[in-house]
């Protein structure tokens, strides 16, 4: 479950990330992220257990600190052994800002699960440290998580399987590269399996600033598909046969560009600063 702010605290933001953001021209995303978890005096963490590629926690590493962060170290984990070292658990409830890369979000979840590491990072969003990831990074910081699935825009009873993840918060469930690998049809497979959550599909180079009080804000070249199932009137999940297609009424459906938001607990759309603009 998620961990709940104690003592009158704030919970950090949640910043999921549709993955091959901007890391040279115009890193917005990652910028923000850093303003987020302290600027210049941040401390930052990074974990690139999700790949299997040597350079991948040491190319952010790189790349925060030409930003001017103070402090950043990459922290990997092998094992699920190195998630129980208290030295690695202190260190990190020590950062101000956490960042998954991308990879593979299994792997993420079979060594990080139930881990005193999974709860570090839980606490630590608990009392308003910042947690961002990028891709399968970003797919395993909710609950619910999507382990694996199909690409195509309908939802069939086999288009996905769930597993849980961190559990930062319960409230949405991510999928990533959400335009570029056509997952429509994965994510609202997820939502008819249990309407509760929210479904937010994150383009590349596309973010969610997901802000204490639960307000969703994109940021980034590409869109956010949020889908919600709140008012769903009909899904045939329960009937349907592993390859056969889904009927779901009743789905509310919003894209969302930079500066438009989306506020988790009334589940009401806003175009934000994009209304404003003159034409």
């Amino acid at each position: 479950m998620p961990s709940k702010p104690v003592n009158g605290e704030q919970r950090g933001w949640i910043i999921p990330i549709g993955g091959a953001e901007d890391k040279d021209t115009n890193p917005r995303i990652l910028a923000r992220f850093v303003e987020l978890s302290g600027g210049d005096d941040a401390d930052i963490v990074v974990i690139p257990t999700a790949s299997r590629l040597k350079d991948s926690g040491l190319n952010y590493q790189a790349l925060f600190r030409e930003m001017g962060v103070a402090e950043v170290e990459v922290m990997d984990f092998d094992t699920r052994r190195d998630c129980q070292e208290p030295g690695r658990v202190r260190r990190l409830s020590e950062a101000s800002g956490i960042f998954f890369t991308g990879g593979n979000q299994l792997r993420l979840s079979t060594i990080l699960g139930g881990t005193d590491i999974a709860r570090t990072v839980r606490s630590a969003n608990a009392r308003g440290v910042t947690v961002a990831g990028t891709s399968a990074g970003a797919g395993i910081l909710s609950e619910h998580m999507i382990a694996f699935g199909k690409e195509g825009s309908s939802p069939r009873a086999s288009s996905v399987r769930l597993a849980p993840g961190l559990g930062l918060t319960n409230r949405f469930i991510i999928d990533q590269h959400f335009r570029q690998r056509d997952r429509l049809g994965r994510l609202t497979a997820a939502l008819a399996y249990n309407p509760f959550a929210i479904g937010i599909g994150l383009d590349e180079d596309t973010a969610a600033f997901i802000s204490p009080d639960d307000t969703l804000e994109v940021e980034g070249s590409g869109a956010v598909t949020v889908v919600d199932a709140h008012d769903l009137q009909f899904s045939s999940m329960a009937h349907a046969d592993e390859d056969d297609p889904v009927c779901m009424l009743g789905l509310g459906v919003h894209i969302l560009v930079a500066g438009a938001t989306f506020n988790l607990h009334t589940r009401r759309a806003s175009a934000g600063r994009l209304a404003t603009r003159k034409t």
